[in-house]
């Protein structure tokens, strides 16, 4: 695939209360954006484990965003924070998985911002293409498979910690 037809595969995990209102608006103002975003509501930022993105990334996403409310205001008091530390791990742990820090993006947008939103996204895109695919699903694959190795490490470790006193 050449970089001119590339087009990224990006996850939006959005808060119920602001980003995904956010993005309800941007859609019903017509309000243009890059299409290439995958929007899975959470009720909170802070609810975006880790797991979450670099599941994200294992299946097959180029970039993920997370978006929220703004530090101050959200409505589970202050979980944004912890979606802030969060973020700062990701951007420290993803570079020593072969995934650059800038495929993943963290958004603050009221429920009122769907422009702030939509320029979020795209500038994402636009970023996410001149990095090109990621790709990183393919270094999971063994006899063309992808996950399943790793998932039954993952199984194999569970019952042998069951296992121990």
């Amino acid at each position: 695939m050449s970089d001119e037809t590339f087009e990224p595969k990006i996850v939006g995990f959005m808060c119920n209360w602001c980003s995904y209102t956010a993005s309800d608006l941007a859609g019903t103002a017509r309000m243009k954006h890059a299409p290439n975003v995958r929007i899975i509501r959470v009720m909170c930022s802070g609810r975006v484990d880790p797991t979450f993105v670099l599941k994200a990334f294992s299946l097959g996403a180029d970039a993920v965003l997370i978006a929220g409310c703004h530090p101050g205001d959200c409505h589970y008091q202050n979980q944004n924070y912890k979606t802030i530390r969060r973020h700062a791990m990701l951007k420290y742990i993803l570079p020593q998985m072969g995934i650059e820090p800038e495929r993943i993006r963290l958004v603050w947008a009221s429920a009122a911002e769907g422009q702030i939103l939509a320029d979020a996204i795209d500038k994402l895109s636009e970023d996410v293409r001149k990095l090109g695919p990621l790709r990183w699903a393919d270094n999971w694959e063994e006899n063309g498979e992808r996950l399943e190795a790793l998932e039954s490490i993952v199984k194999e470790h569970e019952e042998a910690m069951e296992v121990q006193p």
